[in-house]
C-alpha cells in the first residue's frame, strides 16, 4: 500500500503511540472498577485523580519538547512509554492497600511518561518523510486514537472475566438482592502490562540518537531562537476568544470522558460494557476528526466547528438518561460531534500563534487537556452535589456557548492561509479577464 509510510522509525513511534494511549485510556475504567469492587471512591475523588494526571501531562509536554530538541528522542520516547505503563501498574498495586491518597500519586505521575513521549513521537513521525509529513502525522495521531479506543474495551473485558455476577442469580431471588456482594480482581491488569514490552524495545532499537551539532551552528540557532518570540505577532483579541472557546469545549471533550464508566456502572453495566461504550466514544471522535478536517479544507472552519459542537449538545444531554443500545448510539454521536473539531483547533492555533508551529501545537494540546482537567474536576464536584445527570446537562449547555463563541472568531480564521491565497489569486485572475473583456 503506497500511501503507508515505509520508515521503521515511523512505525516504531506509531506503535509507541498506540501503546501509550492504550494504557493511559484505561484510567477511568480502572477507577470505576476499584470504586465498585475494592474501596469506595467518590466522583469528586475520581475527578481529582483524572484532572491531576491530565494537568501533569499538559504542563510537562512543552518542557519535554524542548528537551527532545536538545537531547534527542530515543530516550524520551522509549522511557516515556515505559514510565507511563510502569506507574499505572504501581498505582494499581498501591490500590490494593485501599488507600486512595496513596494510589493517586503514581497515578498522576504516570502522565510524565506520556508527556515525554508525545513530542518525541510527533517529531519522528513528521520527519520520517518530509514529503509526507502531514499524512504521516494524521496516521500517527490515528494510532493514538485507536489506542484510546481499545484500552477501555480490552481492560473492561478482562476485568469482567474476574468479576462475580451474582446479579444474574439474585434477579430471580429478590430477597437476596443487594445482600450478595460482587467481587473482582485487578490482577489481569498486571498481566496486560507485559504487552507494552515489544513496543518499548521496538522504539529503543529504532529511534535515532541525538547527533551533536557543530558549535557554530549551535550558536547561530541559539541566537535565532533568542530573537524570535513565539508570542510575536499574536492578535490578542482573537487569541482570547479562541482560548475561551477551547476552554468551554474542553469540559465536554475530554472533560466528561472519565465519568462515562461511572455513569453506566451506576446503571448496573458490567466492566466490559462500560469499557466498550467509552471506547466507542473515543473511536468516533478519531474518525470524525478526519471527516471534519476534510470539511474544514472546503468550507468555513468556524461553521464546521460550530455546527458540530452545537449538534453534540443534545447528545451529551441525553447520554445520562439513555440505556442499552440507545446509549451506545448516543455515545458515538456525542464523541464524534464534540471531538471532530480537534484537528481544526490545532491548525487554528498554529495560525493564531505564528512564531513557532511546534510551540503552538504543544501549547494548544496542553491547553486542551489542561482545560479538560479543570472540567473533569468541576464535573466531579457538581456530580457529588447535584448528581451526574444534572452535571452532564450543564455541560450540554456549555457546548452551545462554545459553538456561539466559535462563530465570534474573525473571518481571517475561516480558511487556511494557502486556501485563501489561491482563492484571492483566482478572483484576481477573474477580475483581470473581466476587465480585459470589457475593453
Amino acid at each position: 500500500m503506497a500511501f503507508l509510510p515505509r520508515s521503521r522509525v515511523f512505525w516504531a513511534v506509531a506503535a509507541g503511540h498506540m501503546t501509550n494511549d492504550f494504557f493511559m485510556s484505561t484510567g477511568p475504567v480502572l477507577l470505576a472498577f476499584l470504586s465498585l469492587h475494592l474501596f469506595p471512591i467518590s466522583n469528586t475523588q475520581i475527578g481529582l485523580a483524572v484532572s491531576s494526571r491530565q494537568l501533569m501531562g499538559s504542563f510537562s509536554q512543552p518542557f519535554f519538547g524542548w528537551l527532545a530538541d536538545k537531547r534527542g528522542t530515543r530516550e524520551l520516547g522509549t522511557l516515556g512509554v515505559a514510565w507511563s505503563v510502569s506507574f499505572i501498574m504501581l498505582a494499581m498495586a498501591l490500590a490494593l492497600t485501599e488507600h486512595f491518597w496513596l494510589m493517586i500519586i503514581p497515578y498522576a505521575l504516570s502522565a510524565l511518561g506520556s508527556g515525554a513521549f508525545h513530542p518525541a513521537g510527533a517529531m519522528n513521525a513528521a520527519e520520517a518523510d518530509h514529503t509526507r509529513s502531514a499524512s504521516n502525522l494524521s496516521i500517527f495521531f490515528f494510532a493514538g486514537q485507536l489506542g484510546l479506543a481499545l484500552g477501555p474495551a480490552v481492560v473492561g473485558l478482562l476485568l469482567d472475566f474476574t468479576t462475580t455476577h451474582h446479579n444474574i442469580f439474585t434477579a430471580t431471588l429478590p430477597a437476596l438482592n443487594g445482600r450478595v456482594l460482587e467481587q473482582g480482581s485487578i490482577w489481569p491488569v498486571f498481566v496486560l502490562g507485559l504487552a507494552a514490552i515489544p513496543a518499548v524495545f521496538f522504539m529503543g532499537f529504532s529511534l535515532p540518537r541525538a547527533e551533536p551539532k557543530p558549535a557554530v551552528v549551535a550558536v547561530e540557532e541559539t541566537t535565532q531562537v533568542a530573537k524570535s518570540s513565539p508570542f510575536a505577532g499574536i492578535v490578542w483579541k482573537t487569541f482570547l476568544i479562541f482560548a475561551l472557546m477551547v476552554t468551554i469545549r474542553s469540559f465536554a471533550q475530554p472533560g466528561i470522558v472519565p465519568f462515562i464508566p461511572v455513569l453506566f456502572s451506576g446503571k448496573g453495566w458490567t466492566s466490559a460494557q462500560f469499557g466498550l461504550i467509552t471506547s466507542l466514544f473515543w473511536l468516533s471522535s478519531g474518525i470524525a476528526g478526519m471527516v471534519f478536517g476534510n470539511l474544514a479544507d472546503r468550507f468555513d472552519r468556524r461553521y464546521v466547528m460550530a455546527i458540530g459542537t452545537i449538534a453534540s449538545a443534545p447528545m451529551v444531554f441525553l447520554l445520562p438518561i439513555t440505556d442499552g443500545v440507545t446509549a451506545f448510539v448516543v455515545a458515538i454521536a456525542a464523541g464524534g460531534l464534540s471531538g471532530g473539531s480537534h484537528s481544526i483547533i490545532v491548525v487554528m492555533a498554529q495560525e493564531i500563534i505564528p512564531g513557532k508551529k511546534g510551540f503552538a501545537s504543544g501549547a494548544i494540546l496542553g491547553f486542551i487537556f489542561g482545560s479538560g482537567a479543570l472540567g473533569t474536576f468541576v464535573i466531579g464536584l457538581l456530580s457529588d452535589a447535584i448528581g451526574l445527570t444534572a452535571a452532564f446537562e450543564i455541560v450540554a449547555g456549555m457546548l452551545v456557548v462554545a459553538a456561539l463563541t466559535a462563530l465570534a472568531l474573525p473571518a481571517t480564521l475561516a480558511f487556511r492561509p494557502d486556501v485563501t491565497l489561491r482563492r484571492n489569486e483566482r478572483e484576481a485572475q477573474a477580475a483581470t479577464v473581466s476587465s480585459a473583456a470589457g475593453r
